[in-house]
């Protein structure tokens, strides 16, 4: 609905589409091969009964005299032997028809002067209808297959590329980007101090610390083990040396203190 209400129905060409369009429909899609063909093709014996009774029935004044003495049954017959028989014929009279009636610039003009605006509203919904239903009949019965067909040809790996390189020299993301930072750096620390305890619970059995610290342990060697922890011994006795003199030295000043009052 939004896509007909906002695109069709105020779809309108302008002097330039409409001329382009009306060249291509005279040109590609009914040019005057087509047209000879969709002629005979027309031109049925059933048509044909239908099209001169019709003309009999509804024609008046001198007309009536024309059609009912003479008709339009063997003319229509006439046309389309001609059509058959002499193709080549029948073309060059259609494409200079098509000058002498300036089919062009009548069909711009027709064209230019199109839009669903200027049909009645009850015609307009039906119209709106009856397109979004064509729409979901074929997208549930051929969507998957279109789909599928869509993402075989677009190249992926070029599309990527180029999106990555607009947004790399987007001038909104460089401004953006240390807000987009600052906000980033918020919502990781507001998660990690409400979640770090329970994350950290779930981590260590993962990682499986204990195992790792046993067996960093049996692979070292006796005497790397000793080395080690005569090092720790030396550093932690050498703290203790020093935590005794300074205490052994406030001491001694609070002694002196007291001797001189």
């Amino acid at each position: 609905n939004q896509l007909f209400d906002q695109v069709l129905l105020e779809l309108r060409l302008n002097a330039e589409q409409a001329r382009q369009l009306s060249e291509w429909i005279l040109k590609q899609a009914l040019p005057p091969k087509v047209l000879r063909q969709n002629l005979v093709d027309f031109l049925t014996d059933r048509n044909i009964e239908a099209l001169d009774e019709e003309f009999r029935e509804r024609a008046t004044g001198s007309y009536w005299v024309v059609a009912n003495l003479f008709g339009l049954k063997n003319a229509l017959l006439r046309l389309r032997t001609y059509c058959l028989e002499e193709p080549e014929g029948a073309e060059a009279i259609l494409e200079d028809l098509l000058k002498d009636i300036n089919a062009p610039r009548r069909l711009t003009e027709i064209l230019q002067n199109l839009s669903l605006q200027n049909l009645p509203v009850s015609a307009v919904r039906q119209l709106r209808r009856a397109l979004r239903d064509g729409i979901q009949d074929y997208l549930r019965s051929q969507g998957p297959e279109v789909i599928k067909g869509l993402g075989e040809s677009i190249d992926w790996e070029k599309v990527a590329s180029l999106v990555l390189g607009r947004l790399r020299n987007s001038k909104a993301l460089i401004t953006s980007i240390d807000q987009i930072s600052a906000d980033l750096a918020l919502i990781l620390e507001r998660y990690l101090e409400r979640d770090l305890e329970s994350l950290m619970m779930q981590v260590i059995p993962v990682l499986n610390l204990d195992q790792v610290i046993a067996d960093k342990v049996n692979a070292t060697s006796p005497a790397q083990l000793e080395q080690a922890i005569q090092q720790i011994v030396r550093q932690e006795l050498q703290a203790i040396v020093n935590l005794g003199g300074l205490l052994g030295f406030l001491v001694g000043c609070v002694q002196v203190l007291f001797l001189l009052r």
